[in-house]
């Protein structure tokens, strides 16, 4: 099945824990972003308005509980509720305040990753609906595999689309080349960092004005590459 793309905030203040939960939604396709309190939980759910959000309970500075409800109250965010409290009072007054479904620790992979299907489709994020990443005059539509520069569509193979919309993911972090050719070109065999070179090269040439000096796809020299964030 395939899965639907979405941004994704994880709140958790155990860091493994949300670095876990943060490899399984990515390897659906996800944008995926972390955070380990429940204050920051609220300012990055107001600032970049996520489709989703797996909310733990227990959390520093504002909990789980009343991170729900305000997000509840400003919005028909989806919430998923993750926690070691599994009682059923913990369950029911989770799902009370407002959150839609509830999932306890150890978490599964494959429940995890179901109940968000789940809560996507039931959201409205249906399967093959169009994410629209843009940065600048720059427009990546996951859902149409379309890219526009200025408005104007321009034709990428489907590697270079692959890393433009990993990278347009989340502008500004560095991508290692070994992580681009682990989310970009899967189980294939052989593929190198020069490979990953030729295609940001090919990439640019299509995309940026300047491509010897790249306004979006950046070299992080050493590290790998990265969007501008801006």
């Amino acid at each position: 099945m395939a899965s639907v793309t979405a941004r994704i905030l994880v709140a958790d203040d155990d860091p493994k824990h949300a670095q876990l939960i943060r490899l399984y939604l990515e390897r659906e396709g996800h944008q995926v972003i972390t955070v380990g309190d429940g204050r920051s939980a609220l300012d990055v759910a107001r600032a970049r308005k996520p489709d989703l959000v797996v909310l733990d309970v227990m959390m520093p500075l504002v909990d789980g509980l009343d991170v729900c409800r305000i997000l509840r109250a400003e919005s028909s965010i989806a919430i998923l509720m993750v926690t070691a409290r599994s009682s059923e009072n913990d369950m029911l007054l989770g799902l009370d305040i407002g959150a839609d479904d509830y999932l306890p620790k150890p978490v599964s992979p494959r429940e995890l990753t179901a109940r968000v299907r789940a809560l996507l489709r039931r959201t409205g994020k249906a399967e093959g609906s169009s994410l629209v990443l843009q940065v600048g005059d720059l427009e990546v539509d996951a859902g149409r595999f379309e890219v526009r520069v200025r408005g104007e569509v321009v034709t990428l193979t489907a590697k270079e689309f692959g890393i433009l919309e990993l990278l347009a993911r989340e502008p500004g972090r560095v991508f290692t080349r070994a992580q681009i050719i682990d989310k970009t070109f899967g189980f294939e065999h052989d593929v190198s960092a020069r490979t990953v070179d030729a295609h940001v090269v090919n990439l640019r040439r299509k995309i940026e004005e300047n491509p010897a000096d790249p306004r979006y796809v950046q070299t992080v020299y050493g590290r790998g590459y990265r969007m501008a964030g801006h």
